[in-house]
């Protein structure tokens, strides 16, 4: 009781402080969730302490947000117990009414915000202080003892017996509900009260503001009307009442930790399909200040009714506050564009480069020079899944690398169906496939302790039909309940006889609900035996989405039982560990070589399994602070071939490392085709390369260039030299050719008559043997490309090659005069006219060793 006193006694005194002062001059802002009070004076404008200001406001350029940022460190605008809202902790004195009114409202303003309102006014200097939830509590402690002993009758009494608007305690108690007039009653000295929405000081509208849940008589959440804009809502709702009902009894029973899992938060606040905006508020930086914890961890797919948001409330010795450093750190991640002349190496540095993300330095490093043993393990990581390689062309768009809508005919769940029309289903591109896949890399522990599929046997289910109306929420059940149903025949197999497969027919055939003859290959028999008796405890099922999609893994951990649903199908159940899952669902291919059939259970080979990936997915659940995950690269061949704004779209901004998933600035988006929420792994690296000869790096997107490192990879004979010596040929003595005298004198003399981007790689010659494959690489493809670079111009060709005009000594290319045609005069024609052409036998003496 004396705790419940000096809460009574706290609350007179914080509304005393907004007394007094009263008169005519005062002006009002009521915008969205703010409410200010202020009047012009000699010197300025005065806004009053109590006054409430918006964290965000609507436009999108915030001009006053540099003052608005000074106040705050000076302690004059203090977090309100809205975590919309700041609040003026004591009177402040702008210098114009215009800054006073952008302040408030968070946006630009030139003044007219500002109106006379006396009644408003007048209930600003009335106004209770808001209700905090230790006060609130203490009243219920008041209550229960006014409910045995009569204690506080003369205010508890005066209300009478409740009716409607009930308040739920935070607390474990008996009986969790309480009347919400008494309780409001109680805190502000109060016999006579509203109990409704209807006013900010009404209480069912105090305590919901206070981020408590307003029930029924039968504890059942009551949703206010929402045309009453003084009640808040949405995150700002979801975040005081997760505080109030989760974090803050956490910390008074000492617990190291706290989880919250969206859909029982959901269910508690009586929300109804709202999975992404709770986990939205769970995740966003402002529950983090609301509630004074650190960035959680999580659990996929997010968002979803199963996800669960897991925060640190002290440190594992249980004496310190936790930091807000991230609970899971990545290594920083790679975007990393390799650019320079064609034949320089940059496809095969991007090789060594994914295995070196992929398998770290050491391992990559002994991988450098002997190329087949790298490509061994780049082919091995790619069948795994983690690496992926793309070319972009002129027709790559977004819908092809991110995701985008395609015609499917017939129907999903139905193999091999025609149909004369067609639907369009929105299809994730390569980016998002591989970022998906990224979410599932493991840790070092997972990695160590890994489930493996050895021993066990591989199964395809169906749970449900993935276009019914209510496949969702079933989808969820199965999952939240830890087990798997099965349909069919609505006869309970739990008796011994029925592990013999012909009892199950014989009974099929006595008392089966589907017409027809019925044999063992009858899928009531077959499916059914496969469940009751193939199943085993330890085997892997693999949930599918229709035929294309995979949604769910899990470990059957228990014998066939079966259950009556009230509904009245689906009594045979499987209880189940659920390794992964998730509602959108993956593509089938990611683990298994094809689409599934329609069949509702059948055991898939392995040989047709992606064996590493599945497992992957499989331990992806294990959750490991401070975890380095396994990572994944993306490939992208000749990134400056496409329009990189169309093909990236929102993933410029997503792509920068601090903007990654786990980073401290991460940040997530709805995709345009999906509506899904979508952010980038920080375990996954892009790798591009680009050839400068097409396009110069100066002409890409600078927001792609700001967000990439660039490496340049320009032709060297060192690199030619190792090549040639790793077959023990010499690189300056090939056939009595000096392969590195030709390709550096070529490349000086194209860096004079052109430019440096358009030299001659050293790769051209790395796969030489003899003099017969250096001219075979002159003659189709160093001249070719020469004659591309400078448009057909022959005599530059024959420059660069050091042939001059093509008459005396020419190397590589010949010339003849023209004769001038039949009535024309040379100067008519601009002088000597040279057909040029590629000598059937080629001269490297210039080049000799």
């Amino acid at each position: 009781m004396v705790n419940t006193l000096f809460a009574l006694k706290s609350l007179k005194k914080q509304e005393i402080v907004l007394a007094g002062a009263k008169n005519d001059d005062w002006l009002v802002i009521q915008k969205e969730l703010a409410f200010a009070v202020g009047k012009p004076v000699p010197s300025g404008f005065l806004v009053r302490a109590g006054s409430t200001a918006m964290r965000d406001g609507a436009p999108i350029k915030k001009r006053n947000r540099a003052e608005r940022d000074r106040l705050v460190r000076d302690g004059v605008l203090v977090p309100d117990e809205n975590p919309a809202l700041f609040r003026f902790r004591m009177d402040h004195e702008f210098s114009s009414r215009s800054l006073a009114a952008g302040i408030v409202i968070d946006g630009n303003s030139n003044g007219d915000p500002w109106k006379e309102n006396s009644a408003a006014t007048l209930a600003f200097f009335d106004r209770p202080a808001a209700l905090k939830r230790l006060d609130v509590e203490s009243a219920m402690d008041a209550y229960d003892s006014y409910r045995q002993s009569g204690k506080d009758d003369a205010i508890f009494g005066a209300f009478g017996e409740p009716r409607q608007y009930w308040v739920r305690s935070t607390r474990k108690r008996p009986n969790r509900i309480y009347p919400s007039k008494p309780i409001v009653g109680f805190l502000r000295g109060k016999t006579q009260l509203n109990g409704g929405w209807g006013q900010r000081a009404d209480a069912a509208a105090q305590l919901y503001n206070a981020g408590y849940i307003i029930v029924d008589g039968d504890d059942v959440p009551v949703t206010p009307p929402t045309r009453y804009e003084h009640l808040i809502c949405d995150a700002d709702r979801i975040r005081l009442c997760a505080r109030n009902y989760y974090v803050e009894p956490a910390r008074e029973n000492g617990a190291v930790d706290v989880a919250i899992r969206a859909g029982d938060l959901g269910r508690e606040m009586g929300l109804h399909d709202r999975n992404p905006a709770i986990c939205s508020a769970l995740g966003s930086t402002e529950f983090q200040r609301c509630a004074q914890v650190p960035p959680p961890t999580h659990t996929q797919p997010n968002p979803s009714s199963s996800t669960v948001f897991t925060y640190q409330l002290v440190s594992a010795k249980g004496l310190t506050a936790m930091t807000s450093a991230p609970a899971t750190t990545f290594p920083t991640p790679t975007n990393l564009i390799l650019y320079g002349p064609p034949g320089t190496g940059k496809t095969y540095i991007t090789a060594w480069e994914a295995v070196r993300l992929c398998l770290g330095d050491d391992v990559a490093e002994a991988m450098r020079d002997n190329r087949d043993t790298l490509m061994v393990e780049y082919r091995r990581l790619a069948g795994e899944g983690r690496i992926e390689f793309v070319t972009f062309h002129q027709s790559m768009a977004y819908e092809d690398f991110v995701e985008g809508r395609q015609p499917m005919t017939g129907a999903d769940d139905d193999e091999g169906a025609s149909s004369s029309g067609f639907r369009l289903e929105t299809v994730p591109g390569i980016f998002r496939r591989i970022a998906k896949r990224a979410e599932t890399g493991l840790g070092k522990t997972a990695m160590s302790n890994r489930m493996a599929v050895d021993g066990r046997r591989i199964f395809k289910m169906s749970v449900g039909f993935s276009r019914d109306a209510g496949d969702q929420q079933f989808f969820e059940e199965v999952i939240e309940g830890g087990y798997t149903l099965l349909d069919w025949e609505h006869i309970d197999w739990s008796d011994p006889k029925y592990e013999n497969v012909e009892e199950i027919l014989k009974t099929c055939q006595e008392q089966g609900r589907f017409k027809g003859p019925v044999t063992l290959q009858s899928g009531q028999v077959s499916i059914t035996d496969a469940f009751r008796n193939r199943l085993k405890i330890g085997d892997i099922i693999i949930v599918s989405k229709g035929n294309k999609l995979i949604r769910a893994i899990g470990e059957v951990i228990g014998n066939y039982e079966y259950q009556q649903r009230p509904e009245g199908d689906y009594n045979h159940r499987r209880a189940v560990r659920w390794l992964w899952h998730d509602a959108a669902g993956v593509p089938t291919t990611e683990i298994y070589d094809s689409n599934f059939t329609m069949r509702s259970l059948y055991e898939l080979k392995k040989e047709r399994l992606n064996i590493p990936a599945l497992e992957r997915y499989m331990n992806s659940d294990v959750k490991e602070a401070d975890a380095e995950r396994e990572a994944f690269v993306l490939i992208i061949d000749e990134i400056n071939r496409a329009n990189i704004s169309k093909v990236f779209g929102e993933l410029i901004t997503l792509l920068e490392p601090d903007k990654r998933l786990g980073q401290p600035n991460a940040i997530k988006v709805h995709l345009p085709y999906s509506g899904d929420e979508f952010g980038v792994p920080a375990n996954l690296h892009i790798i591009g390369t680009m050839n400068t000869a097409d396009r110069s790096i100066a002409l890409l997107d600078t927001a792609l260039r700001r967000r990439f490192t660039f490496r340049e990879l320009m032709p060297d004979v060192a690199e030619l030299r190792q090549a040639l010596a790793a077959r023990k040929l010499d690189a300056e003595n090939l056939d009595g050719i000096d392969l590195c005298k030709l390709l550096q004198t070529i490349n000086e003399r194209i860096e004079y008559f052109f430019d440096r981007e358009h030299q001659i790689g050293h790769a051209y010659f790395t796969g030489c043997s003899t003099r017969a494959d250096v001219e075979d690489v002159m003659r189709h493809k160093i001249i070719p490309l020469l004659s591309e670079y400078f448009y057909e111009d022959w005599s530059k060709v024959a420059a660069v090659l050091g042939d001059g005009d093509g008459t005396n000594g020419a190397h590589f290319l010949e010339s003849k005069s023209l004769p001038v045609p039949a009535g024309f005069t040379d100067d008519e024609l601009g002088g000597d006219k040279r057909r040029w052409s590629v000598k059937a036998g080629f001269d490297f003496s210039d080049f000799a060793a």
